[in-house]
Order: structure tokens, then C-alpha cells, then sequence
């Protein structure tokens, strides 16, 4: 085998293990909307002409959602909804739960959302709040 031909066999195994081609899939999307309520508004009838207290757009910034894994054990990603309320985050496909951080220690009353994405696709979990529980009322 000729020095020339030995150099090209050589450098063409180098180049394939760069060339190598990935398992991973597309990511996909999970977004939604963050809604939040306070309490005394919460027990209201909607239909009472009672004014409502609006939600100030830096008041979202308050409550950074978490996403976990399926088991609820380790902590993916964390979003926090823009000044509208509405978040959007890129996962790699699986199985997730959607959770308000310190939920618990801030006395927040929301129910941990399970969600499942899928590559190049984009599934909707909105979260729902509400603010001014007492301990023991969650």
C-alpha cells in the first residue's frame, strides 16, 4: 500500500467520527397561561358588578413556575410568565409536571399539572393560582 493511499484511509476514519449521527430528538414546546386570583376574589360570584383586582404585569414575576420530572424529584427547567401571564419553555419529549415554586412557603393554593411533549410539537398546561390561603387551608 502506497504512503498516499495508507494517508487518505487514515484521514477518512478520522472524518467519520465527527460525522457520527445524533440520537437526539427535536426538542418540543410546552406553553400556557398563568392565572392568578386572590382569594376573597375567588369566592365572588363573576356575575356581582364587584370590581376585581387586576393583575399587575411585574406581579408574575412573583410566581416562577417550575418544571419538574415525571416523579416530581428533580427540578427541568424554570419559566416565568411575561407581564400578559403567558410562558412558553422548549423540552426535550417526555413526561413532566408543572409546578409554582415554593408553592408551600408562599401559601399558594395550585394543583401540579402532569403534561407529556413531544418533539416538534407544542402542548398547552395553564396554571392557575390562588393567593391568601392560610396554613392548614391548601
Amino acid at each position: 500500500m502506497t504512503s498516499f493511499l495508507r494517508y487518505v484511509i487514515i484521514a477518512a476514519s478520522f472524518g467519520l467520527v465527527g460525522v457520527a449521527p445524533s440520537n437526539a430528538s427535536p426538542p418540543g414546546f410546552m406553553e400556557g397561561h398563568l392565572k392568578i386570583t386572590w382569594l376573597g376574589a375567588a369566592e365572588a360570584d363573576a356575575s356581582d358588578d364587584m370590581p376585581r383586582q387586576a393583575v399587575a404585569p411585574q406581579t408574575y414575576a412573583k410566581y416562577p413556575l417550575i418544571v419538574l420530572s415525571q416523579d416530581g424529584k428533580s427540578e427541568i427547567s424554570r419559566v416565568t410568565a411575561d407581564g400578559n401571564g403567558n410562558y412558553r419553555v422548549p423540552l426535550p419529549p417526555g413526561d413532566y409536571v408543572l409546578d409554582v415554586q415554593d408553592r408551600a412557603a408562599k401559601r399558594i393554593r395550585a394543583k401540579p399539572q402532569p403534561f407529556t411533549v413531544v418533539s416538534n410539537q407544542t402542548v398547552r398546561v395553564d396554571m392557575n393560582i390562588v393567593i391568601g390561603f392560610a396554613r392548614g387551608n391548601r
